[in-house]
């Protein structure tokens, strides 16, 4: 139980703290926003700004793309702003919106999302699920929408496959919870890649067939599709991420299928990086600390602006990697986007071949337009999410399922006394 006297008292004694980060952090987000603001001026050209950057011996967080020198035809020639393409038209209300959002209609929109329950600790026989919900709409009425889900139960032997591979001096071991609960999160990524790949491809064998039209497709995945986390993994792990990661980025090319990877909530530093790796003007910029990428341009864009894309240049991955530090990264591309003015943009990430073939703008256009019937979230996003989610009655349903499931089997499996009593007294 929470005391609220105590709290409030604890909060007033450390009132002087937070009131020293405040100031620290708007001191340090200023010499990052005017040091972006200068970016046109100091380096007016792509080739500027890249010449620049190749004089870093190591990865420069961010590297241009032919879009910069879109950004600069269009900035007035003098005057500081941060890089940004406007979004036309202005709607006057939510009901213009949702008209010019029709330009969904003959675009079919996909995606995926992925919900897990974690083993009970408490239950004396490990088990876990793995869910991958899909929403698909043609948007071609009267054409159904698609919902659907694929569910995966993970047993032991698959939830401690990947440990047994590691030494057992290896400084990555940890708790056997620790290591189910790793495999879990493994396995649910995987199978939203899997999912994601194969709906590309049921789509590229009906376009083979002739049984459908050359209609668009934008498949959408929530979350990153730079594997950044995996780095201080076991090498077990990090190479099963990194092959999903890989298999996606080359499916989404080869089925010419727009794959968008929407983060709502970036904490992602790569131009905050590369303005760092950036030859000083004045004062070296401070230690980034708490300072995203995102924060650098909210409340410099409108609805629907967004920034000149950049390409991924980060040294997350470990070096003995067959792509190498930075070729992971530069895969992959990014724009920040003001999906919603009351919050900084989301992080928009994609193939590099989508920018190549120039289909960012149509892309671009309908992640606009499913924001616009989302409230400020892509609508097939959260419908997958929907799907794919496991609650807490589902997690009691699920054992309950699975207790009659072993004892028809012969299977030892029960519960602690102190779970079962924490479970009563929690409800």
């Amino acid at each position: 139980m929470l005391y609220t006297e105590k709290l409030l008292a604890e909060l007033e004694r450390q009132r002087d703290a937070f009131a020293h980060y405040s100031a620290r952090f708007g001191r340090q987000i200023e010499a990052y926003r005017a040091a972006l603001g200068s970016l046109g001026e100091r380096y007016p050209t792509v080739a500027a700004l890249e010449a620049a950057l190749a004089t870093r011996e190591h990865a420069s967080g961010a590297r241009p793309t032919a879009e910069y020198d879109r950004w600069r035809a269009l900035q007035p020639t003098s005057g500081k702003a941060a890089p940004a393409l406007a979004f036309a038209p202005i709607f006057a209300n939510h009901e213009e919106a949702r008209a010019w959002a029709e330009c969904l209609r003959g675009v079919t929109t996909v995606a995926v999302d992925g919900s897990q329950l974690l083993p009970w600790r408490d239950a004396s026989l490990p088990v876990a699920i793995v869910q991958a919900g899909i929403y698909e709409n043609p948007h071609e009425p009267p054409a159904p929408y698609l919902k659907d889900v694929v569910t995966v139960v993970l047993t032991p032997e698959e939830l401690f496959a990947a440990d047994e591979q590691e030494e057992q001096g290896d400084e990555t071991r940890m708790s056997v919870a620790g290591q189910a609960d790793r495999m879990v999160h493994l396995r649910r990524f995987e199978l939203e890649v899997e999912t994601l790949i194969a709906r590309m491809r049921a789509h590229a064998e009906r376009r083979a067939k002739g049984s459908g039209s050359e209609r668009p497709i934008v498949v959408f995945c929530d979350g990153s599709l730079i594997v950044s986390f995996a780095r201080r993994m076991a090498p077990s792990y990090r190479e099963r991420y990194l092959r999903a990661e890989r298999r996606l980025l080359a499916a989404s090319e080869e089925y010419r299928a727009p794959l968008v990877g929407y983060i709502d909530t970036s904490l992602a530093r790569d131009v905050v990086m590369m303005l760092r790796a950036l030859p000083a003007v004045g004062e070296p910029l401070p230690a980034p600390r708490g300072v995203s990428d995102a924060l650098l341009w909210r409340g410099a864009l409108g609805w629907g602006d967004r920034t000149p894309a950049f390409f991924a240049a980060r040294a997350d991955l470990p070096g003995e990697e067959p792509h190498g530090d930075e070729a992971v990264g530069q895969d992959v591309a990014f724009v920040y986007f003001q999906a919603a003015l009351d919050r900084p943009p989301a992080r928009i990430e994609f193939p590099r071949w989508i920018l190549d073939a120039g289909l960012l703008d149509a892309v671009m256009d309908a992640v606009r337009a499913e924001t616009i019937v989302g409230n400020g979230y892509p609508y097939p996003i959260e419908a997958a999410d929907a799907v794919a989610v496991i609650t807490t009655e589902d997690r009691a349903r699920f054992y309950r399922l699975f207790q009659e499931f072993a004892e028809r089997e012969g299977l030892a499996f029960n519960f602690s006394r102190k779970a079962l009593s924490k479970s009563r007294r929690r409800v």
